[in-house]
């Protein structure tokens, strides 16, 4: 995926009865190169993530290796918790994966937990301009009456 090209669009999936759901093609396009593995990211609650897995690994190596410059220089000698905090998020926070035939997602059992979807259940598959996202009915319209009335004043900011 090149840098400049944003990830749009939204469109409403039925979860089946094996925790599996359609990607739309253009979001697959949008995100793979040959056939590339995508990285499941648990973002927010009620929310997923899709990457392209070399954009993923990309920003992840870029702060891990900040934290271990640190560490190294004794910079964050009194921050044990928070650095161990950060170990159990990055062991339990991402995973890799291949879709299916059809562009099918099978969900991982501790993903689904995260998300809090059932199998019948509607979700909103969303683009968001560097990766797709996957949210629970519910949880995507409490973000959109959220977030929506800030989106002139973010346009401004962000291409101002």
């Amino acid at each position: 995926m090149a840098q400049a090209d944003f990830i749009l669009g939204e469109f409403k999936r039925k979860l089946d009865e094996r925790y599996r759901l359609s990607i739309p093609t253009e979001f697959v396009e949008s995100l793979t190169e040959q056939g590339e593995e995508l990285i499941l990211v648990k973002e927010r609650p009620g929310c997923l993530s899709l990457w392209n897995s070399n954009q993923w690994q990309g920003k992840l190596d870029a702060g891990v290796n900040l934290v271990r410059a640190k560490i190294e220089a004794g910079k964050l000698a009194g921050r044990v918790a928070e650095v161990q905090l950060l170990g159990r998020l990055l062991s339990t926070r991402q995973r890799q994966i291949k879709l299916a035939a059809k562009n099918r997602l099978s969900i991982p059992e501790g993903f689904r937990e995260f998300l809090k979807a059932e199998p019948d259940s509607e979700l909103m598959i969303t683009g968001a301009a560097v990766c797709v996202e996957i949210w629970r009915h519910d949880a995507w319209l409490s973000s959109l009456e959220e977030n929506i009335p800030q989106f002139q004043g973010l346009l401004d900011q962000l291409s101002g």
